[in-house]
C-alpha cells in the first residue's frame, strides 16, 4: 500500500526504539540505560509515545511499570519493523561465520541440549570459532515469552506450541517416538514389555510442567488404566542415574532413550501402548527472519541435528 510519506516524516522513528525498549525492561532507568540515553531523555520519550498512540502505554502497578493492552497490540509489530530496519541499515548482508563474533542465546530442554550441544559446540569451534553460546531453560509459553522479550535469539522446544502467534517463526527440527526404559538387574521383565508389567511397574517421569501427568496417562485413560508415579522430575539427564539405581522405569524420547541405555547399561522396550509421535521445532521472532547471522545459526543447527540423527540411525540398525 502507498506510503503517507507526509504523516510519516512528522513522526520521530526513534521512539519505536524507546518504545520497544520499555516494554522490554518495564523500567523507565533500565530502558534508558539500554538505549544509552539518561533517565529523564526517557521519561520525555514515553510522554511523547503516549501522545503519538493516545494511550498511557506504560502504567504503574504493585510489580513496576506494566503496559497497557494497546501497548502489548504494538509490542510485536514494533518489534518486526525494528528488526526490518535494523536489516536494511545495521547489519551486514554477508555473514562471515569464520571472522564474526556474536553471542546467541538459546532456551533449550536439557534432553536437547545432550542429543546436539556437544556436536554443535565442536562444530562451532572448529569453524566459527568467534561465536558463543548462552544457554538457557525454556519450555513452553515461557519460551515464546522470552522470545517476545528478546531474552532469547532462538528457542529449541518439543510439542506443539499452542500459545504460538503469526510473529513466532517455527521450523521442524525433528521427529520422534517413545522407548521404555528400565535397569533389567533390578526390573526383571521380559521384553517387549507387556501391558501388564509397565502399569504394575512404579515410573520416573520427566515434566516441565507441574502435575503428575503426561502423554503416557493420557494414552493409558483411553484404556481404563492408569500407572503409578513413583518421582517426577523437570530434568531428562537425572533420568537415568535414578532408572539404573531403582526397581523402576521411565518413557522417554526414543533417541534420548538410546543414548542413555548405551551410556549405563539399561535396557529398552517398546512401549506397550500407542504413543503421539514427539516434535522437536526451532522457535523465532520474525523480527530475526532476514538477520544473516540468525540464519546462519538455523541452518547450523539443523544440519547437525541432521546428522546426529543420521549417527544415531546407524548404530541402532
Amino acid at each position: 500500500m502507498p506510503i503517507d510519506h507526509i504523516n510519516l516524516a512528522r513522526v520521530d522513528l526513534n521512539l519505536l526504539v524507546a518504545l520497544d525498549a520499555l516494554l522490554s525492561e518495564r523500567s523507565v532507568t533500565k530502558a534508558a540505560a539500554r538505549i544509552g540515553i539518561g533517565q529523564s531523555a526517557m521519561s520525555h520519550n514515553l510522554a511523547r509515545l503516549r501522545e503519538l498512540f493516545g494511550d498511557e502505554l506504560m502504567t504503574r502497578g504493585p510489580a513496576g511499570m506494566q503496559p497497557t493492552p494497546r501497548a502489548m497490540a504494538l509490542a510485536d509489530p514494533v518489534r518486526v519493523a525494528l528488526g526490518q530496519i535494523e536489516t536494511l541499515v545495521s547489519r551486514e548482508q554477508v555473514f562471515d561465520p569464520a571472522t564474526a563474533e556474536r553471542v546467541f542465546r538459546i532456551g533449550l530442554p536439557d534432553s536437547t541440549e545432550v542429543l546436539i550441544g556437544p556436536a554443535l559446540l565442536a562444530y562451532v569451534c572448529e569453524h566459527a570459532p568467534g561465536i558463543r553460546f548462552r544457554f538457557y531453560a525454556a519450555e513452553g509459553q515461557g519460551l515464546l515469552d522470552d522470545l517476545d522479550a528478546d531474552r532469547l535469539d532462538l528457542g529449541i522446544g518439543v510439542g506443539a506450541f499452542p500459545g504460538g502467534q503469526v510473529h513466532h517463526k517455527r521450523r521442524v527440527l525433528a521427529t520422534d517416538s517413545y522407548l521404555v526404559m528400565f535397569n533389567a538387574r533390578k526390573v526383571p521383565v521380559s521384553t517387549p514389555m507387556s501391558l501388564e508389567d509397565y502399569v504394575r511397574l512404579p515410573q520416573v517421569l520427566t515434566s516441565l510442567r507441574r502435575g503428575e501427568r503426561g502423554v503416557v496417562d493420557d494414552a493409558l485413560e483411553k484404556l481404563g488404566l492408569s500407572r503409578t508415579i513413583a518421582l517426577v522430575t523437570p530434568r531428562f539427564v537425572a533420568v537415568p542415574f535414578l532408572v539404573a539405581g531403582a526397581a523402576v522405569i521411565t518413557t522417554m524420547h526414543a533417541r534420548l532413550a538410546r543414548y542413555f541405555a548405551a551410556q549405563m547399561d539399561l535396557s529398552l522396550s517398546p512401549p506397550p501402548i500407542e504413543l503421539p509421535q514427539l516434535t522437536t521445532s526451532l522457535l523465532w521472532h520474525a523480527s530475526y527472519d532476514s538477520d544473516p547471522a540468525h540464519i546462519w545459526l538455523r541452518d547450523t543447527i539443523i544440519r547437525v541435528a541432521a546428522e546426529e540423527r543420521e549417527k544415531t540411525a546407524k548404530t541402532s540398525r
